[in-house]
């Protein structure tokens, strides 16, 4: 039997509701972390197996849709735990959380969580849905790409190097499959052929002939992508303790989540200085000089960076799971909140301009072609 593309996938997702269920009811799998494990890669391997004789063979000409379909039933479980962890369910999750990965009981965890269970799987559906229509997914895979791997290497770095690097078990091995798989569908939505608008040479040199001070919009964008360069550069200086007054009063009475043992929020804020802050200064430079096509492209990438590692940061500093000296004091919440929601905004809206009107960095027409334009 063959399903719609969505209906067909929302099957094997929503079993993970009965697994998770299952497994949590067997006990026995408490006494071995290495039990978790490999019943993790039998459901998999099942969940493969159904995936292919509940969508049949033609998805499978695009291997992606076996890669969102499995993610996806993950995304549920993940759901299922932030939800467990929060109270609002139980009896699902508790012994693998317990035995295999307890730091998903940490704040960060559950909002990575939530993240995966809402955004992701929401994501995956429309990835989907496009493989079955036949339609072009590349934007949406992008952002995707840069929301899932910054989720993955802030959790597992802070694993490795937070409060809970002596707890780690055997179940963090599921995450080397993931991790490759990640880069191998990374390389896979990069190689498909970008959805180009048509516009006639005439047109891309008209809008490359602008200067900045011709386009408003982008001359807003610099200016929100250079303040939030420089709140990068200052809250890595901050996590890699500073001794500016500043830093020292920043860390402690506006985000003192900074200082939480975990480390999740220290490795997040040292990415964004070694590698987003980087970004945002390439990002200027595209946005004064034309032709710089690679940055439609890479800023749906950490667009989905920047929003999933802002959600996280701003769930776990209010979490009542983070200890109270940590979380961030109520007399400085509106002003946490609206500079941490600028600094996702920043990238999101630099994305939509590459999207929106991507003739500005198209690759220049050759003069010949002008020319030639202009004689006809």
């Amino acid at each position: 039997m063959q399903l719609p593309a969505v209906p067909g996938v929302l099957a094997p997702s929503l079993l993970a509701i009965p697994v998770a269920f299952g497994i949590n009811s067997a006990t026995a799998l408490a006494e071995d972390p290495l039990v978790l494990v490999l019943t993790g890669v039998l459901v998999l391997a099942g969940l493969f197996s159904i995936i292919f004789f509940v969508s049949g063979v033609s998805y499978f000409q695009d291997p992606l849709f076996c890669v969102f379909v499995v993610f996806s039933f993950t995304s549920v479980v993940d759901l299922i735990i932030s939800l467990e962890e929060d109270g609002f369910i139980s009896g699902f999750v508790e012994v693998y959380v317990k035995e295999g990965e307890p730091y998903l009981r940490t704040a960060h965890g559950i909002m990575i969580c939530y993240w995966d269970g809402i955004v992701h799987y929401g994501l995956y559906l429309a990835m989907i849905a496009a493989i079955g229509q036949r339609k072009n997914y590349r934007n949406l895979g992008l952002f995707w790409l840069g929301s899932v791997m910054i989720s993955i290497v802030v959790f597992l770095l802070g694993n490795l190097i937070g409060k809970y690097s002596s707890d780690l078990s055997p179940a963090i091995l599921l995450n080397l499959p993931y991790i490759l798989t990640l880069i191998w569908a990374g390389m896979r939505l990069f190689q498909q052929p970008r959805a180009l608008p048509c516009y006639s040479p005439d047109k891309v040199a008209e809008e490359q002939r602008k200067r900045l001070y011709q386009r408003p919009q982008d001359m807003g964008l610099v200016l929100l992508l250079l303040l939030t360069a420089a709140f990068t550069f200052f809250r890595g200086m901050v996590v890699l303790d500073c001794p500016a007054d500043s830093c020292f009063e920043y860390i402690y009475q506006h985000e003192p989540y900074l200082r939480d043992p975990v480390a999740y929020p220290k490795v997040q804020m040292l990415i964004y200085m070694f590698y987003v802050l980087p970004f945002f200064c390439l990002c200027i430079y595209g946005l004064v000089l034309p032709g710089c096509s690679w940055l439609p492209d890479w800023s749906l990438v950490f667009a989905g960076a920047v929003a999933q590692a802002q959600f996280s940061h701003l769930g776990s500093s209010l979490h009542a799971r983070t200890p109270f000296p940590y979380q961030t004091p109520e007399d400085v919440w509106w002003s946490f909140l609206i500079t941490n929601i600028l600094y996702a905004l920043g990238p999101l809206l630099l994305a939509l301009r590459c999207l929106h009107c991507p003739a500005f960095f198209l690759p220049a027409p050759p003069a010949s072609l002008q020319r030639g334009k202009k004689h006809q």
